[in-house]
């Protein structure tokens, strides 16, 4: 029950993410979620899109560094604290977690949010003992029809 994430590095200069979005577009990848950390040199460009493979082939074409993560992908209710229930549950059972980020869908009253953690099948089962459910791949598109 995971979603695949794709890690590009971009160098940190004026243009990057444009050019990079321009490919998407030009090869007609919808992006779902995105986030980015920069630092000094360059930047981590983590994003899921709606067809992985597809991007992954494009994305090596085109010569950019890039690699493929499985994270788990939350749909939590969209009021106050319904975050804070679910890292309690990951973090009452010891399951780290490395970073996060969210993304918006068609719902109404729902959010979403990306988990990377060290281990998804252990976090996997710690969120379904709550309740909790993890989107796969494959549900992943049905979000935003």
């Amino acid at each position: 029950m995971t979603v695949k994430q794709i890690s590009v590095f971009l160098e940190n200069k004026p243009g990057q993410l444009a050019e990079f979005t321009k490919l998407l577009k030009k090869n007609d990848i919808d992006m779902r979620a995105l986030s980015l950390a920069d630092a000094e040199d360059f930047g981590i460009l983590r994003l899921i899109v709606d067809d992985s493979y597809k991007t992954a082939c494009i994305l090596k074409d085109a010569g950019y560094v890039f690699s493929i993560t499985p994270v788990l992908a939350i749909e939590l209710s969209d009021k106050p604290g319904s975050l804070a229930h679910v890292l309690d549950i990951l973090g009452e059972n010891d399951v780290n977690l490395e970073y996060t980020y969210a993304f918006l869908t068609r719902k109404k009253d729902r959010a979403y949010m990306i988990f990377r953690v060290p281990d998804n099948e252990k976090a996997i089962q710690v969120l379904n003992k709550s309740g909790i459910q993890p989107i796969c791949q494959s549900e992943l598109g049905e979000l935003f029809e």
